[in-house]
């Protein structure tokens, strides 16, 4: 099982790799094999883990120690349960779809143009699959910033257009306003709890050791990371300039994907958001304004997809 669960992320990383180094010398129709068959292979593996916790079991695999010092020891492992299940399903299922539509989408690249879009979105779906699957907020992390680089990547595909770089730009510094708050949130849990493992921080006795200030200062801070990821107010105005990129980038990342990871995060650190009512109005108050905000401005725009991308 261990073996299984590894295999999810691992397949899109070795399609990335296939595709990024051999990109000068495979064909279009092998590259679009790579990508979209290490994604379906991603898929088959995610049905398997979701029929298996989908009773209420969780399965968690540890594989090595990624940090150790002083105390504090953080583990290379994944946990999957009915949660991570969910999303592993939209990752692969959706992405699938994607990459698909992507061979035809893109036909007109020039064949290494072509492997490295395909190298970028398999990039992306490990990332993805890695902040889903990590049993602590490190591993997350890691994905959190490693889908943050694939969508600077692919919103600035087309690089030779000044605007689409600006664009990818945008959305890489908002970004990282965000990711700043999320990683000042998991300084202070480590200072605070010693720990930063998903089970050892969502107990009764964990959670007995934080004041009702802590939890409201790291809830507030994971919060101001998800709005970066999630374009809430009053980080998103990257979202529109994001659809620079190719339209299958957008799909994939801008809507049913990347946007999603701060309604993840939050929904993974549910036991200490139901314990931080501030947090959680604060969350109600932003959400509403910026669907109302979105819906209003989207009333006067005729020009949906921001910019029309042609190869220069």
């Amino acid at each position: 099982m261990n073996m299984q669960l590894l295999l999810i992320p691992l397949l899109p990383l070795i399609g990335f790799l296939l595709n990024g180094l051999l990109r000068n010398y495979l064909s279009k129709g092998v590259i679009g094999l790579i990508g979209s068959g290490s994604i379906l292979g991603s898929f088959i593996l995610s049905i398997l883990a979701f029929l298996q916790v989908r009773s209420g079991t969780i399965i968690c695999a540890e594989y090595f120690e990624f940090i150790k010092i002083a105390g504090l020891r953080i583990p290379f492992a994944f946990q999957v349960d009915q949660l991570t299940s969910i999303f592993l399903l939209v990752i692969t299922g959706v992405g699938f779809l994607i990459h698909v539509y992507s061979t035809s989408y893109m036909h007109e690249e020039k064949p290494h143009h072509f492997a490295r879009y395909f190298a970028y979105l398999n990039l992306f779906v490990f990332s993805m699959l890695l902040l889903v699957m990590g049993s602590n907020f490190v591993i997350m992390f890691i994905g959190w910033e490693g889908v943050g680089l694939c969508s600077y990547l692919l919103i600035g595909f087309w690089f030779k257009k000044e605007d689409y770089t600006k664009a990818a730009s945008k959305a890489f510094i908002m970004n990282r306003i965000g990711d700043l708050a999320f990683l000042i949130a998991l300084f202070i849990l480590i200072n605070k709890l010693g720990t930063v493992t998903f089970s050892e921080i969502f107990t009764t006795e964990a959670l007995a050791k934080l004041s009702a200030f802590d939890i409201t200062i790291i809830t507030t801070l994971l919060f101001v990371g998800a709005t970066g990821k999630s374009a809430q107010i009053p980080l998103y105005t990257w979202l529109p300039d994001a659809m620079a990129g190719p339209t299958p980038v957008s799909a994939l990342i801008h809507a049913a994907t990347m946007v999603t990871a701060g309604i993840y995060m939050i929904a993974r650190s549910n036991l200490m958001y139901s314990m931080a009512p501030g947090t959680l109005n604060c969350i109600a108050i932003i959400g509403i304004a910026t669907a109302l905000l979105a819906a209003s401005i989207a009333l006067k725009q005729n020009d949906i997809k921001k910019y029309w991308p042609t190869q220069q």
